[in-house]
């Protein structure tokens, strides 16, 4: 063996000492390449950071003057035959079982575009990438009958909506490569190839339900078997289809929690239900009921001079609703061979009278909507598309009509006088294109008569959509009002079995998945989906798609008008309007904060969680 003298051994250190170097260099860098490895967090955000610190005491819009204790009488219009929210075979499902009994991973903040704070899930773990999910549960989660809350139980939620939930949620969970559940309070998920940022979000905001008190077999049955869940409330008592008892839960695990003090303050709360409009109103001004939401503004205007206001017993007020407004409207089937064209849909809605409307039946306390995402940065409407969107829009040349694009575009406005004449002949116009001729005052196309029925599920529907026949039998178009109860309504919406309905589409500061179930392809032929129009359009498929992977907040701006502006140009709905304000009537004996969430209802939900009894 070759013996090296110490003068022979440095040349031979250097070089190790270089790939040394070299080695430690190069692992320097490509730890400098990768992303930093997910730490668990309380609280995630869908762009940016979450807005409340690890040690916040309450949410903001929940009032530290809140005071347990008391009963809440409140009422719902039409009927229900099943408690479980999440079954499909459900005519109507009874309100108030979310959030009150059933409850989900993580909670949002209604004072934030959509950012969500630790409640069954202690922890939430995702790379900057959120192609995995781990949450890590709160060790100290159960249910109301006591027994704990372990991942078993996310999991066996998890495969049953996958298979049995709702469309929109057997889509989103389908997407899912993998689920791990390494522990009794760890449960983890594979997002790869998703390319989904929102998904990790969507996944926390996933109910959990019993394992030990759910028959799979028997899941998608309406049931009014009373169920068991981990929220705030119990149901106390059923009464069919008119009657459901809420009772506080006085072993609520959640209680102290910052995501739920001050909120969820009644003892009881009592809902019931009435199948007439003016029985519910009657039932609010006699005292019988503490809370209502007007949403009929003539009502509104002239309704509310009874005994209890005049004396003060019952307080009115407008409260700024925050966040965008949405859009409502009557929706055009495209799956009847009839609305197939283009030309069809926006003569029709060139016929929708609003200015008459607004001053004639709604006291001109409506403003028309003019975008999915109306008094909002998202809205499209009166401004330009800008680099980024049209950069977005490129592949799909034609797909936004030029003034849309351009940001001209608004909604038919009349003279007001129920006679205008510009509006007619622009929709006749149209209609010729299509091919139809008027022929012995009806619109016809090959001895076809351009008819069709407008299905309404109450009688402030049916006034309204009996003025819009009106407008449409002015130039030939036969439009029949049927007026239909809740459970057949229902039934018939789910199985999209009607040629035109009002259509109600709610925003949020951050729309995500929910727009597959909307206005997706996938979506646009799965029962009970809200892609009530049957919508089918490359260029929507691929702006949900990148309003969904946007991973700055000024992407996903430019994602959704992008969004909106293909919807508009589709001329699916003929928008109807809104209210800035929501207007609400309650007990003098109720509270409310001072403080309202910026993104959500001035009341804090259906049954007032932000609320209190603040008199006997």
């Amino acid at each position: 063996m070759t013996q090296l003298s110490p003068r022979g051994l440095a040349p031979a250190f250097a070089v190790i000492a270089l790939l040394l170097h070299a080695a430690c260099l190069g692992a320097a860098l490509a730890a400098e390449a990768m992303p930093p490895a997910p730490v668990p967090a309380p609280a995630i955000a869908m762009h940016g950071d979450p807005a409340l610190k690890d040690a916040f005491d309450h949410l903001p819009y929940a009032d530290p003057a809140a005071v347990k204790g008391g009963r809440l009488a409140i009422g719902f219009l039409g009927t229900f035959d099943s408690l479980n929210p999440f079954n499909l075979k459900a005519g109507s499902t009874a309100q108030g079982m979310n959030g009150n009994v059933f409850e989900t991973l993580m909670t949002r903040s209604l004072d934030e575009p959509f950012t969500l704070y630790g409640l069954i899930a202690q922890s939430i773990e995702t790379g900057a990438d959120r192609t995995s999910v781990t949450f890590r549960l709160d060790p100290r989660a159960h249910f109301s009958d006591g027994e704990p809350i372990t991942s078993a139980d996310v999991r066996f939620t998890f495969d049953l909506l996958k298979t049995k939930g709702r469309p929109q949620q057997r889509a989103a969970y389908s997407l899912i490569k993998s689920i791990e559940t390494p522990d009794a309070l760890t449960i983890r998920y594979d997002l790869t190839g998703i390319n989904d940022r929102e998904m990790p979000l969507t996944l926390a905001l996933m109910p959990v339900l019993p394992r030990h008190k759910i028959d799979p077999a028997k899941f998608d049955d309406a049931s009014l078997d009373i169920p068991t869940g981990s929220g705030p409330y119990v149901v106390a008592d059923v009464k069919p289809g008119q009657r459901i008892i809420l009772r506080r839960d006085k072993n609520y695990w959640a209680r102290d929690l910052p995501v739920r003090r001050n909120l969820y303050n009644f003892d009881e709360i009592d809902i019931e239900y009435f199948r007439d409009a003016n029985s519910l109103f009657e039932a609010f001004s006699a005292g019988l009921l503490d809370f209502r939401e007007e949403t009929n503004p003539a009502r509104w205007t002239n309704a509310y001079d009874f005994p209890a206001i005049r004396d003060h017993r019952m307080i009115r007020e407008a409260l700024p609703a925050g966040g965008p407004k949405g859009l409502e409207g009557f929706v055009f089937n495209l799956r009847r061979p009839l609305f197939e064209n283009i030309r069809v849909r926006e003569a029709l809605g060139l016929l929708f009278d609003f200015e008459w409307i607004n001053a004639n039946l709604y006291n001109g306390l409506y403003k028309r909507t003019k975008s999915f995402f109306d008094d909002s940065e998202l809205a499209s409407t009166g401004r330009p598309a800008d680099a980024a969107e049209l950069a977005l829009l490129a592949p799909f040349p034609g797909a936004v009509r030029e003034d849309i694009l351009e940001g001209r575009w608004r909604p038919a406005a009349t003279d007001g006088s129920g006679a205008d004449r510009i509006e007619p002949k622009r929709a006749l116009a149209l209609l010729k294109e299509a091919g139809y001729d008027i022929e012995g005052g009806r619109l016809t196309k090959g001895g076809e008569a351009l008819s069709f029925e407008i299905m309404v599920k109450d009688r402030n529907q049916e006034r309204l959509a009996l003025n819009y026949a009106d407008s449409l039998g002015r130039i030939g178009v036969a439009a029949k009002v049927r007026l239909v109860d809740e459970v057949q309504y229902q039934r018939r919406r789910q199985k999209f079995d009607f040629d035109m309905m009002i259509g109600s589409w709610l925003a949020s500061a951050s729309p995500g998945n929910e727009q597959r179930s909307r206005w997706g392809s996938a979506s646009a032929e799965q029962e009970a989906s809200f892609n009530l129009a049957g919508v089918k359009s490359p260029a929507i498929d691929a702006m949900i798609n990148v309003l969904l992977s946007a991973k700055t907040h000024e992407d996903f701006v430019a994602a959704v008008r992008a969004y909106d502006r293909l919807l508009l140009s589709g001329f699916y709905v003929v928008p109807l309007f809104h209210s800035p304000d929501q207007w609400i009537a309650a007990s003098a004996k109720l509270a409310r904060p001072k403080s309202l969430p910026r993104y959500g209802p001035a009341s804090g939900g259906a049954t007032l969680d932000t609320w209190w009894r603040a008199q006997p």
